[in-house]
């Protein structure tokens, strides 16, 4: 018999502890070689942790112990021999696709779930890789789901038995009705994330300044070279990039904003590197977006998308979120019409977009209807003065303005054809 520790790899510098956010497979299982068994949290992001060969796997912690880096977590039993009818992860990612019962007396048919699964355990309510994707993809719950396999696990038959014989709308609608409680933990994330933004508040000097912008001119040019943009780059032209672009301007003018403190003294950045704020499944992240400043549009908006999916899949990487200069968050995407961004430390000014309204404003004495966006800058008030962190925010809204003002470094091209 030879058997393999697994140990817990270390995710990026700094980082001692991790945590196991769920087990993809359960103790006594048959694994593949660089299969996926496990999601582990650290406080920066989500990792999968592979096998590193194929065997029979023991389970050495549970869903939600914390561990230390280089611990034991699994063994594997490299001297297994593969079960026979084995499905493999390849196999599992590729469900069938299950048709919709159209007759009642199919409901009978159905294989019913186990209701009774007396043994409780990490793998009770949880489903298998397979099953997982099939609840995500028609919108499943696991508490829709009674699991019959191995300690209550949920099965991809599971599923397929359960929309066969389809669902009560007591089950899948609106409340419940009850007056229970729950408690779930908090992630290791979530719980770092609290902390860094309970410390913001009480360790800096935090101030807000509020500007609008009128967005007309972005959107008539994204309107006339949207089509010619995607054919020729590959990717969409968004108004993050030229957020981005405006900023990474603003940013060379104005450098403490660009700046952090350290003890006594001001650590100045000759770069920019901007992180940009995204919603993922397992919370807020921040990806950063590395020199920008010498970024053309095309390739910010490159960038993004990148870190945006890999972000969504959870396979972002600690070192993509560590090292920011200056970030960008847009609530706006969510419907905000006006917030405080809070500082992401150890930064010292955050840009926060809002959403797009039509708005009445004055435009040469006369009243026209224009597409305005609030725009806010949080900023700490111990780097930065109100007189840059106002000059600041009026130079990115000049820029967005007059998106020509970024081709030539935040200047008009009149002023740059004149020497000025």
């Amino acid at each position: 018999m030879s058997v393999l520790e697994m140990k817990v790899p270390s995710p990026g510098e700094s980082i001692s502890e991790v945590e196991i956010a769920q087990w993809l497979v359960s103790d006594g299982d048959y694994v593949e070689k660089d299969q996926a068994i496990a999601e582990v949290d650290s406080d920066k992001a989500t990792l999968e942790l592979p096998a590193e060969e194929s065997g029979v796997i023991t389970l050495k912690a549970e869903d939600g112990d914390t561990v230390a880096v280089g611990a034991v977590v699994c063994l594997i039993d490299t001297s297994a021999e593969k079960p026979e009818g084995f499905e493999s992860a390849a196999e599992v990612a590729a469900p069938e696709v299950v048709a919709a019962p159209v007759k009642e007396e199919a409901k009978s048919d159905a294989p019913s779930p186990n209701p009774v699964n007396e043994k409780k355990s990490y793998a009770t309510g949880t489903p298998s890789v397979a099953a997982a994707k099939i609840m995500a993809e028609n919108g499943i719950h696991s508490g829709q789901i009674n699991g019959t396999g191995k300690d209550g696990r949920i099965t991809k038959q599971d599923v397929v038995a359960a929309m066969a014989a389809g669902f009560s709308p007591a089950a899948t609608q609106g409340w419940g009705g009850t007056r229970d409680q729950g408690r779930e933990k908090m992630s290791l994330m979530r719980r770092k994330i609290a902390e860094r933004l309970v410390s913001v508040k009480n360790d800096t000097a935090m101030l807000t300044t509020f500007n609008e912008v009128d967005m007309k001119p972005i959107m008539d040019l994204r309107a006339k070279y949207k089509k010619a943009f995607a054919e020729h780059h590959e990717v969409n032209l968004g108004f993050m990039s030229f957020f981005t672009k405006a900023c990474t301007e603003a940013l060379n003018l104005f450098p403490a904003v660009n700046a952090q403190i350290d003890g006594k003294e001001m650590i100045l950045h000759d770069y920019a590197d901007i992180g940009i704020a995204v919603s993922s499944p397992k919370g807020l992240m921040v990806p950063v977006v590395r020199n920008a400043e010498q970024m053309s549009l095309a390739e910010i908006e490159r960038e993004i998308k990148r870190l945006a999916i890999k972000a969504r899949d959870g396979k972002i990487t600690p070192d993509e979120m560590t090292g920011g200069t200056f970030t960008i968050t847009n609530g706006g995407v969510f419907g905000s019409m006006l917030s405080t961004p809070i500082i992401n430390p150890p930064q010292s000014a955050i840009l926060g977009m809002h959403n797009i309204v039509q708005r009445p404003v004055a435009i040469d004495g006369k009243v026209e209807i224009r597409p305005i966006m609030y725009v806010a800058l949080s900023y700490d008030h111990r780097i930065i003065d109100g007189k840059e962190s106002v000059s600041f925010l009026v130079k990115v809204k000049e820029m967005l303005e007059n998106p020509e003002r970024m081709i030539f470094g935040a200047k008009d091209p009149v002023e740059v054809l004149l020497g000025l």
